[in-house]
């Protein structure tokens, strides 16, 4: 069974979570695109835990957790990361942990061109991207440039440092148009003795396990990061990530291609969340949105960033299901809704005095408006709530309204952020 997890709307929809939960019925986790830009937060009985890289099986010891080819790797960040679980407790090894010989190592250069840009911009218009200035989209740049390192360059670090000064020389071009210092080669290398070392013996062809995985009948689940509408191609553009969201991609990105997935699974909250910049038509401002930002505890795992939040949008919803081909949806975060008498849900936008149903161009989302409507809020707390038959009526009507909406089946509904604390409808 290939099961893949995936996000319907801008990212922050508790993948985390669910592939925590879920992960009891696979033998092996992947993640398969992204970087350190995002994170997925986990609340087990072992602790709180922030997995930026590291596949969110990594908390269950039997399970085996693969960082496919699509993914591009902070190897000083991944480094800490281990560090904090091994020290919580969490055991990793080459056995649990398995990182592709094909994956992109992101370089200090690339955080720096991050940075120097989302500065430029932030000077020159006051409108920058929103990057989490981790380098995500200078490393995916040098990988379509052919001009990036591969983990499995690791593991003959010799012919690595030969192709190094040149890489370093055509990057101080552009470090040095924007006023700042060159790096050096000698700085490169220390990075790569620091923390790539360590790494090596975790580095091997992906593909081959999991091929010989899928043979031997294992249960393969993909965890994407961010969500349908941070696609590269789909998503809203430029205010994406540079990596494919898209379920579809995640045998590409694990390293399978040959593979097809069984199942679909979308994650989406029961109300809208959005970190960075860029049109959201739902978005809700002032003490309405501090309200339901402070009920959501609304701040990125990765950065901290408050986040943008408004009511359910239904349109942009539709659209991240069917760009993902879910099969059925994950809601989380029901019971953060538990305060409201009535709850809004964003059914329709408006485009030039006209009702419009389908998410559009990038271009006139900033010109669209939300249309809201008001149903019966249930008011109480659900966190105690396990089974369809502990919710109080206005929940279950919310959530078959939203089931009906979005044309999709609902089959957990979380209800806290516990590993149990959830509802299989």
């Amino acid at each position: 069974m290939l099961t893949s997890i995936c996000g319907i709307n801008w990212g922050d929809e508790g993948k985390g979570r669910m592939v925590d939960l879920l992960s009891e019925k696979f033998d092996i986790v992947c993640r398969y695109q992204g970087g350190n830009n995002a994170g997925h937060t986990v609340i087990n009985d072992k602790g709180r835990f922030i997995l930026n890289l590291l596949p969110s099986g990594i908390l269950r010891e039997e399970v085996v957790n693969v960082m496919g080819p699509g993914m591009v790797i902070d190897i000083k960040h991944l480094c800490g990361e281990i560090a904090k679980l091994r020290e919580a407790g969490i055991k990793i090894s080459p056995k649990n942990l398995k990182i592709s010989d094909k994956a992109i190592i992101t370089m200090p250069y690339n955080v720096l061109q991050d940075v120097m840009e989302e500065d430029r911009l932030t000077r020159a218009t006051g409108k920058p991207y929103g990057s989490t200035r981790r380098g995500i989209a200078p490393v995916y740049a040098d990988k379509y440039m052919k001009k990036a390192f591969r983990m499995g360059e690791l593991l003959n670090l010799e012919l690595l440092y030969k192709r190094l000064p040149d890489i370093v020389d055509w990057k101080n071009l552009t470090i040095k148009a924007y006023g700042f210092e060159p790096v050096t080669v000698a700085e490169m290398k220390e990075y790569f003795e620091t923390y790539g070392k360590p790494l090596a013996d975790y580095v091997c062809d992906v593909g081959i396990y999991l091929n010989e995985a899928n043979k031997a009948g294992k249960n393969i689940m993909f965890e994407a990061q961010l969500g349908a509408l941070r696609d590269i191609d789909f998503g809203i553009v430029p205010y994406t990530s540079s990596s494919s969201t898209i379920a579809a991609y995640a045998p590409i990105g694990a390293g399978v291609p040959n593979l097809k997935l069984n199942n679909s699974i979308g994650i989406m909250k029961a109300y809208s969340s959005c970190v960075g910049a860029g049109p959201f038509t739902c978005e809700y401002f002032g003490e309405q949105a501090e309200k339901l930002r402070s009920l959501g505890g609304e701040y990125g795992a990765a950065t901290g960033r408050p986040r943008r939040v408004g009511p359910f949008d239904v349109v942009a919803s539709r659209y991240g299901i069917r760009c993902q081909g879910a099969d059925e949806i994950a809601l989380t975060k029901l019971d953060v809704l538990s305060d409201y008498e009535e709850i809004e849900i964003c059914t329709h936008y408006t485009l030039d005095g006209k009702v419009i149903d389908e998410f559009p161009f990038t271009d006139v989302l900033d010109e669209c408006k939300p249309v809201f409507e008001k149903v019966k809020g249930w008011n109480c707390d659900i966190s105690k709530c396990r089974k369809p038959s502990d919710l109080p009526k206005a929940a279950l009507d919310y959530i078959k309204l939203l089931e009906k909406l979005c044309d999709c089946k609902i089959k957990y509904v979380s209800v806290g952020a516990e590993r149990d604390a959830y509802i299989e409808m």
